[in-house]
């Protein structure tokens, strides 16, 4: 007798490639579904889960990574396993994932970063925001990334609420962030820091910047450091003004950035610039090192739909600077063997489920969530509704989805193929270790908890070998 994919006699085998807040979504969706029956193997290229919660929010946002409680008590659940250390496209295949499990959701996120495509963007000194995000807060890959803090003035491109928390970052009080977890590494590296001024462009205007009304009141609120606004740069076009009405947020950033401009320059030793209508054209050397950004004044004009759009008015001035980072959006990356849309920089797909290309049509068992799926936009919470929506369609197709052979979706299938290829997967238990070994050191000296930043390491505190 045929079982129906799903029950109790039959549990759908699922894989999460990914261990970010959508990845965690997408697990709790499936758990919740109403008489599903399911065991979730979670696949994750470093030892250490939670993706942008760990690697990305700022460690002075310390209230944000509270969401990892609930993770936890998911991951914790006893049909869901953790495979840490395990990357998919070198360790597993894809095809061997589709042969060992009756549906893949691929939760990879957007780990790459947009280029600014001027001249002198390789120049030592100039790299993307994502490299120094992922070097403050421990992301082994960018442990040893090479950040040269002897300059006085850095430039930040862009003003999402990744620029802000750079700039932030650079000037903000080290007394105040030797009590967040942030790296041993950066923290050393700031208490002998040069930089007394950050300057962050923004290409379009006040009204149009990306950042939240929480990240630019912050920065009024940093010990020691002047905000200096320009009175001009605030006086709005008559449709950035208009949309003012229909945008809250919007109307507060321009507020709070009014508050900022009357109080300007106080004497304080560090500062940060804000500057509108600006963007850089290109990156200046000396010796192969950054010794500046020339940039043009922009002005926004209504087009023949009455649409602002960007144009630049000749205007260019140079600003002194040895290192410069972008700030201009994660990307999405290929991932072997899965289809990749390179103009969005996203998996296609149509209500999550993967597509053979744009406009393909969907691969059976395949699907996926967050960034991968729509692009790198939203707060952590937006993952939410995505992940529901993809697991609906999951759930949809499982009487259309044929069941794998009994032996290949053993549960132990996939731990035989790990240790036939000399992977070391790092287990939940192996993460709980390796947490409470950071808490403990953190709490020594009133820390919320000291990284460890070197998978090496990760893995010899918990007893495991690691294989290169």
């Amino acid at each position: 007798m045929e079982h129906l994919l799903g029950s109790a006699d039959t549990p759908v085998r699922i894989a999460v490639v990914g261990a970010g807040p959508a990845a965690f979504y997408a697990i709790e969706a499936l758990l919740k579904s109403p008489g599903l029956h399911a065991s979730i193997d979670v696949f994750n290229r470093l030892p250490t889960p939670f993706g942008l919660v760990r690697d990305g929010v700022a460690p002075d946002h310390q209230s944000i990574k509270a969401v990892t409680r609930i993770y936890e008590r998911l991951a914790e659940h006893p049909q869901v396993r953790y495979f840490g250390n395990v990357t998919i496209g070198r360790d597993v295949q894809l095809a061997e994932l589709q042969r060992c499990y009756d549906q893949i959701v691929l939760a990879v996120g957007a780990p790459g970063d947009r280029q600014m495509e001027i001249p002198g963007e390789a120049l030592r000194g100039s790299a993307p925001a994502t490299a120094f995000v992922g070097w403050y807060n421990g992301h082994p890959d960018y442990r040893d990334l090479a950040v040269d803090l002897t300059h006085e003035r850095v430039v930040v491109v862009g003003n999402g609420n990744v620029a802000m928390d750079v700039a932030r970052i650079l000037v903000r009080d080290v007394a105040e962030l030797a009590q967040t977890d942030i790296a041993d590494h950066a923290l050393a590296a700031l208490r002998t820091s040069r930089v007394r001024e950050v300057v962050v462009l923004g290409r379009r205007g006040p009204a149009q910047a990306a950042f939240t009304n929480a990240e630019i009141r912050e920065f009024g609120e940093l010990h020691g450091v002047d905000i200096i606004v320009d009175p001009a740069d605030l006086v709005l076009d008559p449709l950035s003004a208009a949309m003012l009405d229909g945008n809250r947020v919007a109307a507060a950033n321009v507020r709070t950035l009014h508050a900022l401009a009357e109080r300007g320059a106080t004497g304080q030793p560090r500062r940060i610039v804000m500057r509108f209508l600006t963007s850089p054209t290109e990156v200046l050397g000396d010796g192969g090192q950054v010794c500046g950004v020339r940039v043009e004044r922009n002005a926004l004009v209504p087009n023949a739909a009455g649409e602002l759009t960007l144009v630049g008015t000749g205007a260019y001035d140079t600003i002194a600077a040895g290192m410069v980072l972008r700030s201009i959006g994660y990307r999405g990356v290929p991932l072997p063997d899965v289809p990749f849309d390179a103009r969005r920089a996203v998996i296609p797909n149509v209500d999550g489920r993967v597509t053979a290309g744009v406009g393909g049509a969907p691969i059976a068992g395949l699907y996926v969530v967050g960034w991968a799926k729509r692009g790198p936009s939203g707060v952590i919470g937006t993952n939410k509704p995505d992940a529901i929506a993809t697991v609906a369609s999951m759930v949809a197709d499982l009487p259309q989805l044929s069941c794998r052979a009994a032996g290949d979706r053993a549960p132990a299938a996939i731990e035989q193929l790990l240790e036939w290829r000399q992977v070391t997967p790092f287990s939940w238990d192996d993460w709980r270790k390796l947490d409470a070994h950071e808490r403990e050191r953190g709490a020594d000296v009133g820390r919320p908890r000291i990284k460890v930043t070197r998978v090496a390491e990760m893995l010899d505190l918990v007893g495991k070998a690691h294989v290169t």
